[in-house]
């Protein structure tokens, strides 16, 4: 490293400085006349200006460059006024980088550029000072002067001779020049108190800059003084909470606040926490250390610390995937449901496999009474996790699965995080009940807190409001239950796996009373099986005639029933065993509830038996027509939805455009108005199915002819005549088996679908598959005698 120090005499006016002088431009850099200021050259242009400088006379223009990411900037981006001055010391860095200290002379102007090869060289003049000696003048520089001193005392970065300095500085220009390079300001602000050639008008501008400068240095000195008092006030805290302390455990007295903390801080240790639990339970310790008792803060942090401390982080339990015993525990806990037994064990097989029984996420629909929730049960105890229910059916309020903010009086975490904290493992089988049924208000939207919930891509890092921590549900196995799958958002449909569950059979039935309701019921009205048997024949008349449900809770009450009947006699020192029959039912239960109605209600014309699809199984539906005179208008009642009113519309316009072909009179729409009614009226009905049902009253009532009473059908119509397909088709089929009907007309497409009915249901019922609704017409006005029990009959069209 060489250093190069000058030993001429610097120029004392302006007269002794050239026209020309090669020009240095700066970067974020104002030099200032009677200022010293280092700079730093890297550039090779630049290098050789200040080492032909140094060989010379020593002489140079400073101007500020307005850009600073030009690299080589050239005549247009450079300010117009800089200022000359003189190379006092030169030092050559290893780097090949040259740094020097320069000393500004004058302020000058640009005039003309001389050349820029190989570097700037520009003409310049004088910029001299304009200046008149006044009071104002003279009251502006004390004033200056006097901020600048409080500056110099507030700012780490100024030294405390500058107070003095500024103090002796009796030139206006020459303190203006002082405060501008000493403090630290945009190279604009510097530029403009450069270019100012008024000496009053500079020195406002300076005062200005000194104003706000000694505002921001005041407000940071008064926020650092009161984070001091604040650590002091702490730590003094401190320091007399460690001396109470030891002076009750001289007493043998324990501190109830300090206790609390100890109690907390032993059962946090005692978990595996997250790292970023843990930093957030150490602080919240912090805090809780800190306050007193009687602070509002006190109980919510408390409150906030034992909610972590009771969670289970990290507990987790073993899991069995044994699929022969999971196996075993579904045929014992449930009968029949084949299907969706060998569902669930091909879901534990693929969950054995990758050594992860999260993942999809299971949806079980089907109508109320089926086994939804009790096939949660039974997946828990296959995979030996505990087991948490969560039921969301009603809930409107988005906060219920998200927990509320602390911010908030009473706030507590979600349903989720309590039923992990109830279930007491990480990995439960948590089962979320009547997931169609969650609503959406003002409050938020449920559904869209589940997304987050339900799905396995987010989950691992699921942030409940009240905890503000992340929270990982992937362990979790999700089961949720739904009537139906109408009323559930699509995005939150399309994360689950449904499984259908349909109606059961009388016979399914007949098997579940026998191997569980019955025996349940005996015990819970603390009787014995030496003491009641109820077989087989009661059993099925409670099914026929007290119960008409797809599943088997209306079943197990009418059981509950003769049980309380039972216990009375029981009671009363009945020593013989009971045995119940249809006569002892009968009288115990009052009139039959249910009767077959088909035959009564079908035999004037103009009544039609449908088959409907609810979210609690399929239903009979009988459709009404009735005529009176007027003029072909149709109308149609039963709180029918729009969709169905349109069925209703095609039905008819297909029976009025081939009148011809069903051999009926040709005015007699011209002179009738039809009604068409759909008994239930409370009941909303909607939906395409019941067309050709339709079709069939409006025939038979214009053809004066009932429809065969032992018929139901279902389908939907086209103006040209077609039957299309319809779905819900089992539980439809088990809704005619239950009626005590005999046939049932589908559409041809729906053939596949009866490989999903139980086999009674297929010996029970005759099917008629039918493309058109002259095959329909074909069935439902044939006599009884045209039946075809357990196969499927084709129908025959008459085109």
């Amino acid at each position: 490293m060489t250093e190069i120090e000058s030993t001429e005499t610097v120029p004392a006016d302006a007269d002794e400085i050239p026209a020309e002088l090669p020009v240095l431009p700066l970067k974020e850099t104002v030099v200032f006349p009677d200022s010293m200021t280092p700079l730093a050259i890297g550039q090779e242009r630049s290098i050789r200006l200040v080492d032909d400088v140094v060989a010379g006379e020593r002489l140079l223009a400073l101007v500020t460059v307005r850009d600073a990411a030009i690299e080589a900037p050239g005549w247009d981006e450079l300010y117009a006024i800089g200022t000359a001055a003189v190379v006092h010391k030169m030092i050559h860095v290893p780097d090949g980088t040259l740094r020097i200290l320069v000393q500004g002379l004058r302020r000058v102007r640009l005039e003309e550029p001389v050349t820029d090869d190989p570097y700037l060289v520009a003409r310049f003049s004088a910029v001299p000072d304009e200046a008149e000696e006044s009071r104002e003048l003279e009251a502006l520089l004390r004033n200056a002067q006097g901020l600048f001193g409080r500056i110099v005392g507030l700012a780490p970065y100024l030294p405390e001779e500058l107070q003095i300095a500024s103090a002796n500085v009796d030139d206006p220009s020459s303190l203006c020049n002082l405060v501008a390079s000493t403090l630290r300001l945009k190279t604009e602000e510097k530029q403009l108190i450069l270019e100012t050639a008024d000496t009053e008008e500079r020195l406002r501008a300076v005062s200005k800059i000194l104003n706000r400068e000694l505002e921001v240095f005041e407000l940071g000195t008064k926020i650092q003084s009161q984070v001091q008092s604040e650590l002091e006030k702490g730590q003094r805290e401190f320091f007399l909470r460690q001396q109470l302390k030891a002076i009750q455990e001289e007493l043998g007295e324990d501190d109830p606040e300090q206790a609390d903390a100890n109690e907390l801080r032993q059962r946090l240790d005692a978990l595996e926490l997250p790292e970023d639990v843990r930093k957030a339970a150490d602080r919240e310790l912090a805090r809780l250390e800190r306050l007193p008792a009687a602070a509002a803060e006190y109980g919510v942090v408390r409150t906030y610390l034992d909610w972590l401390a009771t969670l289970p982080w990290g507990v987790t339990t073993p899991d069995d995937l044994d699929l022969d015993r999971a196996r075993q525990i579904l045929d014992e806990d449930h009968y029949d449901l084949e299907k969706v037994k060998e569902r669930i064990v091909e879901h534990l097989a693929v969950s054995k496999l990758k050594q992860d029984p999260a993942g999809q996420i299971v949806c079980f629909v089907g109508p109320p009474g089926v086994g939804k929730t009790s096939l949660g049960h039974s997946i828990a105890r296959t995979l030996g996790r505990e087991f948490a229910r969560l039921s969301v059916g009603g809930v409107r309020d988005e906060a219920e699965i998200r927990g509320h903010r602390r911010t908030y009086i009473g706030a507590m975490p979600g349903s989720i995080i309590r039923a992990l904290r109830d279930a007491e493992s990480m990995n439960p089988v948590l089962l979320i009940d009547e997931i169609d049924k969650m609503g959406a208000d003002v409050r938020g939207d449920p559904a869209s807190a589940m997304l987050e919930v339900l799905d396995p891509a987010q989950n691992s890092t699921f942030r409940d409001h009240y905890l503000d921590l992340p929270f990982d549900l992937s362990k979790t196995l999700f089961v949720c239950t739904a009537n139906t799958v109408d009323t559930i958002p699509s995005p939150l449909l399309d994360r689950m796996d449904v499984i259908q569950l349909s109606g059961y059979t009388e016979e399914e039935k007949l098997g579940i009373a026998k191997r569980y309701l019955v025996p349940r019921q005996i015990a819970e009205h603390g009787l014995r099986s030496s003491q009641l048997a109820i077989g087989g024949p009661v059993l099925r008349l409670l099914a026929r005639e007290y119960t008409r449900e797809a599943g088997v809770r209306g079943l197990e009450r009418r059981i509950g029933d003769l049980c309380r009947k039972a216990a009375v006699q029981v009671a009363r020192g009945n020593k013989e065993k009971i045995r119940v029959t249809e006569g002892m039912a009968r009288e115990w239960l009052g009139p039959r509830r249910f009767s077959a109605q088909t035959r009564r209600r079908t035999s004037d014309p103009g009544v039609a038996t449908g088959l409907a699809y609810t979210p609690v199984g399929g239903d009979v539906l009988y459709i009404e027509a009735q005529a009176y005179p007027g003029r072909g208008k149709l109308t149609v009642t039963g709180q029918l939805g729009e969709v169905m009113q349109e069925s209703a519309q095609a039905a008819l316009s297909w029976v009025r455009s081939h009148t011809e072909q069903l051999q009926l009179e040709e005015e007699w729409f011209a002179q009738h108005d039809v009604h068409l009614h759909v008994p239930a009226g409370a009941i909303p009905k909607d939906g395409p199915s019941a067309g050709i049902a339709m079709a069939t009253a409006i025939a038979s009532l214009v053809r004066a002819t009932p429809v065969a009473d032992d018929v139901a059908m279902t389908g939907e119509i086209t103006l040209t005549g077609q039957v299309l397909p319809i779905g819900g088709v089992r539980d439809k089929v088990l809704a005619a088996q239950r009626a005590g009907l005999g046939r049932v007309i589908l559409p041809r497409e729906n053939e596949p679908d009866l490989e999903e009915l139980p086999r009674e249901a297929r010996e029970a019922l005759g099917f008629v598959l039918v493309d058109s609704i002259d095959e329909v017409f074909d069935a439902a006005f044939s006599s009884n005698g045209s039946r075809t029990n357990g196969r499927v009959r084709p129908a025959t069209s008459r085109r």
